[in-house]
């Protein structure tokens, strides 16, 4: 008897399944799916989110000195010619981030390893490039669901059936973070 279900695929077919549906889920907070699937994905979910609750005040706040570019009213950069060449004006700005220790940087390592890259999309450039932005979803895990589920011992997803799907009667569910 096996630890896990196949899926009726092979080993790098599911692996990129449950990888796909596992980000969705954290990004959405629900997917819609089949029961078997359900519960596999319940299971590395499960795993990351307990991961990040432990690991969520695990930081220390670092100043840091930064050049970044002078943007006009516009959001543009602003440009001067130098030596005949025109280059993008620069200030420097202190800034106060976030540094991962150790283990939280392992976890973070961790849970990138089994999340896809996200990229949101506005609604109104939809089919464009300018405008995306890339979706941290290691630092939503940390920043957001980390204190919402600090107290809670596990159980971070629930399933409710939804009834069969019209074309092979698979069970339908409903998975979602408590």
């Amino acid at each position: 008897m096996g630890k896990y279900r196949k899926l009726g695929r092979t080993s790098s077919q599911r692996k990129a399944l449950l990888r796909n549906q596992v980000t969705a889920l954290i990004y959405h907070g629900r997917i819609i799916t089949t029961e078997a699937k359900a519960k596999e994905v319940r299971k590395i979910a499960d795993g990351l989110i307990a991961m990040a609750a432990k690991e969520k005040d695990n930081f220390e706040m670092v100043k840091v000195t930064a050049k970044v570019p002078v943007k006009d009213k516009d959001g543009k950069r602003v440009k001067e010619v130098v030596d005949g060449k025109r280059v993008t004006k620069y200030e420097t700005v202190e800034k106060e981030i976030k540094k991962d220790l150790p283990s939280r940087l392992h976890a973070r390592r961790q849970i990138l390893r089994v999340l896809y890259p996200v990229v949101s999309v506005p609604t109104e450039a939809a089919g464009r490039k300018r405008n995306t932005k890339k979706v941290d979803l290691a630092a939503k895990l940390f920043d957001e669901y980390g204190p919402k589920y600090a107290n809670r011992k596990g159980g971070y997803t629930r399933i409710i059936k939804i009834g069969q799907r019209k074309g092979d009667g698979a069970l339908e569910v409903v998975l979602e973070l408590v």
